[in-house]
């Protein structure tokens, strides 16, 4: 079975990447934001591969990963979490993959207000995501410490962000919900001064 392969990087989009080893060429999934973190084609990198076959034949799949932490967490979604596949379990590491450090964190304190709030997730997902994982990654070590929650509550009051919340309390959204939800889009925007009614619109993406 296939542990990892190192190679020169022969093309890449948001989805997947070439990864040419000895002369042979693997398509391999990864996330949107192991791809942004993978050099240019010509350059070389090591990702670390979890193999997955077809229930009902089929060719393999290879998805790949930067860290040892992130191919944990991959296999912990899929394995652990009822009805997931390779593929969902791809989507969920890259929502995780915002900060996994906290993520983890959030996981092991069933805070699943903070994993809709700041990783998108759903409701209905965050809440399985829990129940699933809860004593199953305590042994998954991620680089770093949690930051997020520690910040949640550092989202400006005044201003533009202020507004938004207020409005975001006006639509009927609890007031802690709210200001997870915008905490998530200042670490985006680096603390910047956005116009309300976009902060608005792209809170209750996350809501």
């Amino acid at each position: 079975m296939i542990a990892s392969l190192r190679g020169v990087v022969i093309s890449k989009d948001m989805e997947s990447a070439v990864l040419e080893v000895g002369g042979v060429g693997h398509e391999i999934h990864v996330t949107a934001a192991t791809a942004a973190r993978l050099p240019a084609p010509g350059g070389e990198a090591l990702l670390f591969v979890v193999p997955s076959y077809a229930m009902y034949g089929g060719g393999e799949t290879l998805y790949g990963f930067l860290s040892q932490p992130e191919k944990a967490m991959f296999c912990a979604f899929r394995d652990e979490i009822p009805g997931t596949g390779a593929k969902k379990a791809l989507e969920y590491l890259d929502k995780a993959s915002k900060s996994l450090p906290d993520f983890r964190r959030a996981v092991l304190d069933r805070d699943e207000k903070l994993l809709c709030g700041v990783f998108g997730f759903t409701k209905k997902t965050a809440a399985k995501i829990v129940d699933s994982l809860k004593g199953k990654i305590e042994e998954v070590r991620v680089a770093g410490a949690p930051h997020l929650q520690a910040a949640r509550d550092a989202v400006p009051t005044t201003g533009s962000w202020g507004r938004a919340l207020n409005a975001l309390e006006a639509l009927g959204y609890k007031f802690s919900d709210a200001r997870a939800a915008l905490h998530a889009l200042a670490e985006e925007h680096g603390g910047k001064d956005v116009p309300t009614e976009q902060l608005v619109r792209q809170a209750l993406k996350r809501l």
